[in-house]
């Protein structure tokens, strides 16, 4: 019977204090001679009056560094654009879409979008490779260039939106809904939420981080013999800064989703509403480098380092590793210790088979503030169903284990 199973860990040399869900932080901390940090208000991002809308997480530990109407839904503009990406980039990895695939560019999506808004300047009548599509959407902001891959990729550009719509159910994003592939305003139909935005934010960094490096951060995007340069605000004026998306409506104002690396340890962070596109800039800086200059972090396992070993039913091995394709950190203010109460949680005894890099766990950590983040755990091998020999092998050691 499948139960939810808590596996305290201990981590080599690190002064960690390990707890099950049945214990509370304080007990475990008394009980097991935890350190003891005294609680410290978190410090204050600056230059954020101009943003009703702000958000900001530690990818490496899932810790939460700022939040401001996280889940107060808002029109993204042109951060749809980033799960159109999504989207196709799932699809890639289904074998469903190919990079070298040439979509056709149709007659109403040249008179519509061609030139309309951000544009990538897409011929009539030319076929144009996903690859060079996606570069377009993801360095300019190419509305036509959205159209012509949903056209082409899924039959019509509701058709897409399905598919959009669907792939932000997966992810868990329930304050949002699409209702366009490039985020022209549709009369509020499409919406969304900070918090969901870094959930997307997220999906692409950590599950597809080839085509992350692949797509964003490309500095000057050039089709059809006009060149245009990225206008993400922070490239080349942040340490680390590699993505990821610019948005802006009238109805909406101007958004961001950014996120920098440093040592290893990423930051994703999104802003909404602000009144220019300046203030959106000078914005967008101050607040991501506030959350590496006033916030320190401590690894715990470096990627794909083995966490932990789960137990496995029905598999051709009685247990299995799972590990952080990032490395995972322990985040805490500046002033406080970066400690943590580690556990492993998962649904077990997990089911065989099971794929290399498919979600099997998750490493709760539980900061000394009671603040408490969660970073999934992925399989590090492949694991096939048993045969007769192994089934007969398990339910033996299981008798004597």
């Amino acid at each position: 019977m499948l139960r939810t199973v808590v596996r305290p860990i201990l981590i080599a040399g690190a002064m960690l204090a390990l707890v099950s869900p049945v214990t509370t932080g304080a007990q475990a901390g008394a009980q097991r001679g935890a350190p003891v940090v005294s609680s410290r208000t978190p410090p204050t991002p600056p230059s954020l009056e101009g943003a009703p809308l702000a958000y900001m997480v530690d990818l490496g530990s899932g810790r939460v560094l700022f939040s401001r109407e996280a889940d107060r839904r808002f029109m993204p503009a042109s951060l749809t654009k980033l799960m159109t990406a999504y989207t196709a980039f799932e699809m890639l990895d289904e074998g469903t879409l190919q990079l070298a695939q040439r979509m056709p560019v149709s007659d109403a999506a040249f008179k519509e979008w061609s030139g309309k808004g951000s544009s990538m300047f897409v011929a009539r009548g030319t076929a144009i490779p996903v690859d060079t599509l996606l570069k377009g959407i993801l360095t300019v902001s190419a509305n036509d260039g959205c159209v012509v891959l949903a056209e082409g990729a899924a039959g019509s550009v509701p058709n897409w939106v399905d598919l959009m719509n669907a792939k932000a159910r997966e992810l868990g994003m329930k304050d949002s809904h699409f209702g366009t592939p490039n985020g022209w305003p549709d009369q509020g139909r499409t919406y969304t939420s900070a918090r969901d935005l870094a959930t997307l934010a997220r999906a692409i960094i950590t599950r597809h981080p080839g085509k992350y490096e692949r797509y964003f951060g490309i500095r000057l995007f050039e089709w059809n013999r006009i060149q245009q340069h990225n206008r993400n605000p922070i490239l080349d004026a942040v340490e680390g800064a590699d993505g990821l998306k610019t948005g802006f409506t009238n109805e909406a104002g101007y958004g961001f989703v950014g996120s920098a690396e440093r040592n290893g340890r990423r930051l994703v962070m999104v802003i909404g509403g602000t009144e220019s596109g300046q203030a959106r800039k000078a914005i967008a800086r101050d607040f991501i480098n506030w959350g590496f200059d006033d916030w320190h972090a401590r690894m715990l396992f470096g990627a794909n380092q083995p966490v932990a070993n789960v137990e496995l039913q029905g598999g051709a091995e009685r247990s299995l590793e799972v590990a952080s394709t990032r490395p995972i950190f322990v985040t805490a203010p500046n002033g406080q210790a970066a400690e943590a109460k580690v556990a492993v949680r998962y649904l077990g005894p997990a089911q065989a088979p099971i794929a290399k890099g498919q979600k099997v766990a998750s490493l709760t950590i539980r900061t000394p503030d009671g603040v408490k983040s969660e970073v999934p755990l992925v399989a590090t091998h492949d694991v096939a169903v048993a045969n007769w020999w192994q089934r007969m092998r398990n339910g033996l050691l299981s008798l004597v284990t």
